[in-house]
């Protein structure tokens, strides 16, 4: 079995405390922080902003033996200033994070290969990878271009973060990624989803922001999307469900996922 994280967009509703404290619970290795919201005006919680919160999460990690795994999510739009990150950065140093998830929303990808270069550089002496979500409403909606724009920038912690909802909706291949080096992905996430795609971006969008399904109750191929994954990275768990929260805790619902989730894993071996 990989190591598992359970990732903010699973339980939203908790701070960071609270999170850990449930993947400690449940039997998590790592947990996924939301420093940044994905959309203005989300959900997020700022701890660079906020050191009393900082400080009590890191006891947490202390005193639970959880890892963060990754923070979330920098958004590269065109007025995205890389010099804004400091706090940012220093804010994962302190956590321990590995991995910063990256969304391109920049629809001149020149421009966003340029900045995404320079905040890879930025990240580095913090021992922090910065890893590209594609996903099919950004301007980088697919594995192909993901891995495009990672090539292009060159920098040894760029990486490709597979999502298995995004990978499916893109129509990305297995084939597509066993072209892509081993070194390139850093951690991956798991989750699932109907049969049938959506057939609008809104619908898509919605979806994977809170309609998502446990690992193997969907009709993703998810065997085989773990298969081609490398063996030794962090799955990442997000499920967000929106409509289950109404009447499940934040702890019943990750322990139900991160459950679904060895299944899978397990019948991909």
């Amino acid at each position: 079995m990989p190591s598992f994280s359970l990732a903010a967009l699973t339980a939203l509703e908790l701070a960071p405390p609270g999170l850990i404290d449930v993947a400690a619970a449940c039997g998590y290795d790592h947990v996924g922080i939301r420093l940044l919201p994905a959309t203005p005006g989300g959900i997020a919680y700022p701890l660079m902003e906020d050191e009393a919160s900082l400080r009590e999460t890191i006891a947490r990690l202390n005193a639970t033996g959880v890892t963060v795994a990754d923070l979330e999510v920098v958004a590269f739009r065109p007025e995205t200033d890389i010099a804004s990150f400091s706090a940012f950065f220093e804010t994962g140093a302190r956590l321990g994070a590995r991995h910063i998830l990256v969304a391109a929303y920049d629809p001149v990808l020149d421009r966003f290969a340029d900045r995404f270069a320079r905040f890879c550089e930025a990240a580095a002496p913090y021992g922090l990878t910065a890893d590209l979500e594609f996903m099919p409403w950004t301007s980088v909606p697919d594995l192909l271009t993901a891995s495009r724009m990672v090539e292009k920038v060159g920098k040894t912690n760029a990486g490709v973060l597979v999502d298995a909802i995004h990978f499916d909706r893109s129509e990305s291949s297995v084939g597509d990624i066993a072209a892509i080096p081993e070194s390139r992905f850093h951690y991956w996430q798991l989750c699932d989803g109907p049969a049938e795609r959506p057939t609008t971006s809104d619908e898509m969008m919605r979806a994977a922001r809170t309609e998502r399904m446990f690992p193997g109750e969907g009709g993703i191929d998810l065997v085989s999307l773990a298969r081609a994954m490398p063996a030794d990275i962090a799955v990442s768990i997000e499920v967000p469900t929106v409509e289950l929260a109404r009447t499940m805790d934040a702890g019943a619902r990750a322990r139900r996922a991160l459950t679904a989730a060895k299944r899978v894993m397990a019948a991909a071996v």
